[in-house]
């Protein structure tokens, strides 16, 4: 039995699955504010409660919104700034008395959508999140690829590739840098670019209904989006080359970028032909903790 846990900023969630990826049990608890031990002890609460219902006890995986930092074990990089600079690894094999595997939700998502979603069995799978922020992973048969530094996937914080004049320098990021992906494909990325060129303050899904009523200038708002989002996924195929791209977050219930962006993404492909997919998750918003369970 395999337990994944989704440590999120709100909420903390617990599913178990059997071997099939059949799911025996969810439950979910408030993510303690600003209090790194209470938390620890909510995440330990939930694996035992859930092995005392189930009878049985079994491996956990969690996701975070951060990385374990090569340097010093901690976790570093998670908005929840309570976990940063902390054991969290150490701490929660010591309360659970077994091994613990941690990774960061968008490695969990891209590993729930490769071994039994949208990209199952794919040898190479880029899976992204495109939601408040962006973020992604990579799997490589059926294995996250972490990387040396534990920032492979970290595809959100790189330039907006082949810039066009009026995206220079780009918007400010948090990171400290200007014109990150994120910036520009994050569903506030696309709200602001909106509101930069019409000066109408819209979010994300009223551009996208706007655009289906014939609203000229959200239609063109959404063909900037699918451009950005068809440069940036050519960059990653030009180095990774996978064989499924996969969306999860908010911004995937777009559907036309599944027409769109790979119509659009060969111009900037160094090949004579792209067989990449793209294809929206399967599983959803439990991608993540489905993915912590499978680590």
């Amino acid at each position: 039995m395999k337990f994944g846990i989704d440590l999120g900023g709100t909420k903390i969630e617990i599913i178990a699955l059997d071997d099939a990826g059949m799911e025996l049990l969810r439950h979910r608890v408030p993510t303690p504010q600003g209090d790194y031990f209470e938390t620890l002890q909510a995440i330990a609460t939930l694996v035992r409660d859930a092995e005392a219902e189930l009878g049985q006890c079994g491996s956990v995986g969690i996701g975070t919104p951060g990385a374990l930092s090569r340097a010093t074990g901690h976790l570093k990089n998670a908005n929840s700034v309570v976990l940063n600079n902390q054991p969290i690894l150490q701490d929660l094999e010591a309360l659970l008395q077994r091994p613990v595997k941690i990774s960061n939700d968008a490695n969990c998502f891209a590993l729930s959508e490769a071994t039994d979603g949208a990209a199952a069995r794919a040898p190479v799978v880029f899976g992204v999140i495109l939601g408040t922020g962006v973020g992604a992973g990579i799997v490589v048969e059926g294995q996250v690829l972490a990387g040396l530094n534990g920032i492979a996937g970290e595809w959100g914080h790189n330039p907006l590739p082949w810039p066009e004049p009026h995206e220079l320098p780009g918007p400010s990021c948090y990171c400290g840098k200007h014109g990150c992906i994120e910036t520009f494909l994050s569903g506030p990325g696309m709200m602001k670019q909106h509101q930069l060129e019409t000066g109408e303050a819209l979010n994300s899904k009223e551009i996208v209904q706007r655009a289906k009523q014939g609203d000229a200038a959200c239609e063109h708002s959404l063909q900037a989006y699918e451009n950005r989002l068809a440069r940036g996924l050519a960059h990653v195929i030009n180095i990774l080359d996978p064989d499924v791209i996969v969306l999860g977050g908010g911004m995937s219930n777009i559907e036309r970028l599944y027409v769109n962006v790979p119509a659009l993404w060969g111009q900037w492909v160094f090949s004579d032909r792209v067989d990449t997919r793209l294809v929206k998750n399967m599983r959803g918003d439990s991608s993540g903790v489905r993915g912590a369970a499978w680590l």
